[in-house]
C-alpha cells in the first residue's frame, strides 16, 4: 500500500477520532448531570410527597403524588442509562475505532459505500450517515462472509446484492494505523497470526476483528431451535458462541434482556475466565451458572448431592474398590434411555398403586393422616395425569387446614396464649401476617381506611363491642400464624415422599421389573439397589441419580418451567447426559438452545454423541429444527502442538492447525519423582524466563494435583497455586490443575506432570491426556519417570522432541 492511501486512512482516522472526542465531551456533563438529578429525586422524594390517609379523598391524592414522583425519577434513570450507555461505547471505540472497511457497490446503484465496521456503531450528528457500523449489523457480514467479488447480505426486508470491491483490515492503537492490508480469502490471517503469537490472558478476550466465516454462521444462526457446534479443541467454539450472545443482545434489544440468556459453564473457574467477553463489546453479562449449582437449588436442602467432579475422581482413582464395577454399571444405566422409560413407566404405575405420602402434623397431633391423603388421592379420576390429580389434592388439602383452623381457634392453647401475650407479642403476631413487608401495598390500606371509617361509626352508634373484636381477631391471627407453615409445607407439596419413591425403585429386582416394565437390567442390578439406599439413607445422592430424582419428582408433582429464559447455552456439552438435556429443555420451555461440544474431549463417564440422526440430543428437538455447524481448525495452539494432539485420538480426527509455528512438543523421561520435580522447576523458570506468565501444571487427578504441589512446594516454587473445584478465579501465574478442572481455558505452556502408562494406560484415559495436552497455546511438555503411556509410545517420533534425563 502506497504512502498516499496509508496517509489519506491516518487522516480519517484523525477525523473519526476528533468527532469521538467531541461527543464524548457533549455527554460527559449530560450523564454527570442526570446522575445527580437522580440521586437528588431519589434523596428527596419523600420530601416532595405529603402523606395523609385522614379520608379517602387525602388517601387517592397521596397515592397518585407517590405515582407521579415515581414516574419522574424513573425517566431520568432511564434517560440516564440510555446515556451511559451511549457514553462508554463511545470510549470503547476511540483507542481503535474501527478495524475493517469493505466497499460495496449495490445492485442498480453507480456509486459504491464505503463501510467501516467497529465494536459498535458511530454515527454523523445528522444520524443519517455512520462513520462506524456495529460488527452485527446485517450489512458488516459481508465482511466475514465474503471476499471481494459478487456478494449478498440479508436485512429484515429481503436480500441485497451487489459487488465487494475491496475488503481492508486495520490494526489501530491509540488512535494511529499501526498495520493496514487489504485481505482476501481468509479474514485476518496476518492480524490472527499477532494475537495468537501473543501470551494467555487471565480472560478470555473478544476479538471481533478475527471472527472466520464458519463462525460467522454460529454467531448469525437465528433460525434453529437447536444449534450443535461440534469443534476440535481451540476451534474458537466458545468465543463463537459468547459472540452469538451479543449478536442476539444487539438483534433483540427492544425483545431479549441479557438476564433472559443462561451459560451452563463446565466449572465455577471457567465462568470467571470468559467473564470478561460481553462487557467488553458494550453488553451486560448474561446469567452464567453450572448444572450442579440448578441441581442443587431445585433439590433444595433434603439431599446433599455429589458434584460431577467427585464422581470422575472416584472413577479415576477407585479402580481397586469392591463395589467399583457395580457403581460404573449404575452410572452407565442410569445416564440411560432405557432408565429413562423405566421412570416413564414407573409414574404409570403410581397412578394405580404405591404412592407414598407424608402426614401433617401440628403440636404433636396428626391433623391429617398419611393414610387419609392415600385415600382422597387414589379417588380422583385415575385418567387424570399424576401432576393434575397432585393439584387436586393440594386443594382439597389446603381446604382441609381451613376447616381445621377454624376449629382451631376455640382450642384451649389460643385461650392461654391471649392471657399472656404483651404489647410485643401482640404486634409481633400481627406482623407475622406481613413478614418481609415494609409497607402494605396501596390496596390493603386502602381497605384499612374503609374499615377504621367503619369501625368508628359502629362505635358510634353503640354497637359495636371494640374488646370482643379484638380478641377474637387476635385469636383468628395467632391461629393462622401457627397454621401457616402447615399451609406453606403443602403449597411445596412436601407431604410427598418423593425420595421414599425413588428409594422405592431399588428394593430388588423382581419389584423393579414389575414397577419399571424393564426387561434388561445391568449384571450387578443387586449391588447398584444397595449402593444407591445406602446413600439415600444417609441424606445423600450420587451426581448420577440427581437429574432422574428430579424427572421422576416432576413426572409427579409436574414441570417446573422458567419461561422468561429465552435463550440457553450449554459449554462441553458432550459431558451432559440424555437425562440432563430432557430436564433443562423441559425447564426452559420457550429457550433455543446453543450446545457447544467436542467429543474428542468426552472424559467423563457417559458422555452423549451430539451429531447424527442417532444422537439423543437430536432426536430430542429434531432433525428440522435442528443445525450442526463443523468447527475442524484448531487456532489456540501451533502447529506442531495440533500435529502432536490429534495423533493420541484414535479416530482419524480432521483437525486442521492454524499455521502457526513453534517448538515441538518435548518429552522428558526421569529416573524417580524427585528429578522430575527438580527437572519441571528448572524448565518452570525458563519458560517464565521467555515471558510466558500463564503456565500449568495439569494433572489427572485431584489427588495428584495436591500431591504434585505439595512436592513441588518442597523445592521452593514461587506463587504456585492449587486450582481446586472451589476455586471460582481465573488469574496468570503457575498452577497446579486436574485435567478436568482445565477444560475451557488455555495457557501459554502446559507441564503434564506424569504421562506414564500407570496415569494414561487404559483406553478410557485417551481422551483425558489429549484434553490436557491441547490446553497449550506456545509450549507442551511431558514428563514420565518410567515409560511412556501407551498413547504416547503409538506416536511417530518425528512429532516430539526428547530432552535430556
Amino acid at each position: 500500500m502506497d504512502a498516499q492511501e496509508w496517509q489519506a486512512e491516518q487522516e480519517r482516522l484523525d477525523r473519526v477520532t476528533e468527532k469521538l472526542k467531541a461527543r464524548i465531551g457533549e455527554l460527559e456533563p449530560v450523564v454527570t448531570g442526570l446522575s445527580d438529578q437522580a440521586a437528588e429525586l431519589r434523596r428527596r422524594f419523600w420530601e416532595e410527597v405529603t402523606v395523609n390517609t385522614s379520608s379517602d379523598e387525602e388517601f387517592e391524592e397521596t397515592f397518585y403524588t407517590i405515582k407521579q414522583q415515581a414516574a419522574v425519577l424513573s425517566e431520568r434513570e432511564r434517560r440516564h442509562r440510555l446515556l451511559t450507555q451511549q457514553w462508554r461505547s463511545l470510549n470503547r471505540l476511540l483507542p481503535s475505532p474501527y478495524f475493517g472497511r469493505i466497499d460495496f457497490l449495490e445492485d442498480g446503484l453507480n456509486l459504491s459505500e464505503q463501510i467501516y465496521i467497529g465494536v459498535s456503531s458511530f454515527v454523523e450528528q445528522d444520524g443519517l450517515h455512520f462513520l462506524v457500523y456495529d460488527w452485527r449489523t446485517p450489512i458488516a457480514s459481508l465482511y466475514y462472509d465474503h471476499s471481494p467479488g459478487a456478494a449478498s447480505y440479508d436485512t429484515p426486508g429481503g436480500r441485497i446484492t451487489g459487488t465487494m470491491e475491496m475488503k481492508r483490515q486495520y490494526q489501530i492503537q491509540h488512535g494511529q494505523i499501526r498495520n493496514l492490508f487489504d485481505a482476501n480469502v481468509t479474514i485476518g490471517d496476518e492480524l490472527l497470526q499477532q494475537m495468537l503469537s501473543k501470551g494467555a490472558d487471565s480472560q478470555m478476550k473478544s476479538i471481533v476483528a478475527t471472527i472466520q466465516k464458519e463462525q460467522n454462521a454460529i454467531i448469525r444462526n437465528d433460525r434453529s431451535r437447536l444449534l450443535i457446534v461440534q469443534g476440535s479443541a481451540g476451534s474458537g467454539k466458545t468465543s463463537a458462541a459468547l459472540q452469538r450472545v451479543a449478536y442476539l443482545l444487539y438483534k433483540n434489544r427492544d425483545t431479549l434482556k441479557a438476564d433472559q440468556i443462561v451459560l451452563f459453564s463446565p466449572n465455577p473457574i471457567f465462568n470467571s475466565y470468559v467473564s470478561s467477553v460481553l462487557p467488553e463489546l458494550g453488553e451486560e453479562n448474561m446469567q452464567q451458572t453450572t448444572l450442579q449449582e440448578y441441581l442443587e437449588y431445585w433439590l433444595g436442602s433434603s439431599l446433599r448431592l455429589e458434584d460431577p467432579f467427585d464422581q470422575i475422581e472416584y472413577v479415576l482413582t477407585a479402580q481397586s474398590t469392591l463395589d467399583y464395577e457395580a457403581r460404573l454399571q449404575g452410572m452407565k444405566y442410569k445416564a440411560s434411555e432405557a432408565f429413562l422409560k423405566a421412570l416413564q413407566n414407573y409414574a404409570q404405575w403410581l397412578g394405580q398403586e404405591g404412592m407414598l405420602f407424608t402426614g401433617i402434623r401440628f403440636q404433636d397431633r396428626e391433623l391429617i393422616s398419611a393414610k387419609q391423603i392415600n385415600s382422597k388421592f387414589y379417588s380422583f379420576d385415575a385418567s387424570l395425569r399424576l401432576a393434575n390429580r397432585i393439584e387436586l389434592l393440594k386443594k382439597w388439602l389446603l381446604k382441609e387446614l381451613s376447616l381445621l383452623e377454624l376449629k382451631e381457634r376455640e382450642a384451649s392453647w389460643v385461650k392461654e396464649d391471649l392471657h399472656y401475650l404483651d404489647n410485643d407479642q401482640y404486634a409481633e403476631v400481627f406482623g407475622e401476617l406481613h413478614k418481609d413487608r415494609e409497607v402494605f401495598d396501596i390496596a390493603e390500606r386502602y381497605a384499612l381506611i374503609h374499615e377504621k371509617i367503619r369501625n368508628k361509626r359502629r362505635e358510634d352508634e353503640g354497637d359495636f363491642d371494640y374488646a370482643e373484636r379484638e380478641e377474637d381477631l387476635l385469636s383468628q391471627k395467632i391461629v393462622k400464624v401457627s397454621f401457616k407453615p402447615l399451609r406453606q409445607k403443602v403449597k411445596k407439596l412436601s407431604f410427598i415422599d418423593v425420595q421414599g419413591l425413588y428409594a422405592g425403585l431399588f428394593a430388588d429386582e423382581a419389584a423393579y421389573r414389575e414397577k419399571s416394565k424393564e426387561a434388561e437390567i445391568p449384571v450387578l442390578w443387586a449391588e447398584i439397589c444397595k449402593q444407591t439406599k445406602e446413600k439415600l439413607d444417609r441424606q445423600e445422592l450420587f451426581y448420577e441419580d440427581a437429574t432422574p430424582y428430579l424427572y421422576l419428582k416432576e413426572l409427579i408433582e409436574g414441570v417446573r418451567t422458567n419461561t422468561e429464559i429465552r435463550h440457553v447455552f450449554v459449554d462441553e456439552g458432550q459431558d451432559y447426559l440424555m437425562f440432563q438435556y430432557e430436564y433443562i429443555k423441559k425447564l426452559f420451555p420457550r429457550a433455543r438452545m446453543t450446545v457447544l461440544g467436542d467429543f474428542g474431549q468426552a472424559i467423563f463417564t457417559q458422555s452423549t454423541k451430539l451429531q447424527g440422526a442417532d444422537s439423543p440430543l437430536v432426536r430430542l428437538y429434531g432433525e428440522d429444527e435442528t443445525s450442526l455447524i463443523r468447527l475442524v481448525r484448531s487456532y489456540r495452539s501451533t502447529r506442531e502442538i495440533v500435529e502432536f494432539t490429534k495423533e493420541l485420538l484414535a479416530d482419524d480426527s480432521e483437525i486442521v492447525p492454524f499455521d502457526r509455528s513453534g517448538p515441538r512438543p518435548l518429552l522428558v523421561r526421569l529416573e524417580d519423582g524427585e528429578k522430575r520435580d527438580a527437572r519441571l522447576l528448572k524448565d518452570i523458570e525458563a519458560l517464565k524466563a521467555e515471558g510466558f506468565d500463564s503456565i500449568a501444571v495439569i494433572t489427572k487427578t485431584a489427588a495428584e494435583s495436591r500431591t504434585a504441589f505439595e512436592s513441588l512446594q518442597k523445592q521452593d516454587c514461587e506463587a504456585l497455586r492449587l486450582i481446586t473445584k472451589e476455586t471460582v478465579t481465573f488469574q496468570k501465574g503457575v498452577m497446579v490443575v486436574p485435567v478436568y478442572l482445565a477444560k475451557g481455558i488455555e495457557f501459554d505452556a502446559v507441564l503434564i506432570y506424569e504421562a506414564s502408562p500407570q496415569a494414561y494406560g487404559l483406553e478410557n484415559d485417551r481422551k483425558l491426556l489429549y484434553t490436557a495436552c491441547t490446553r497449550a497455546m506456545h509450549r507442551l511438555h511431558l514428563y514420565s519417570t518410567g515409560e511412556w503411556s501407551p498413547f504416547v509410545q503409538a506416536l511417530p517420533a518425528s512429532l516430539y522432541e526428547k530432552g535430556p534425563n
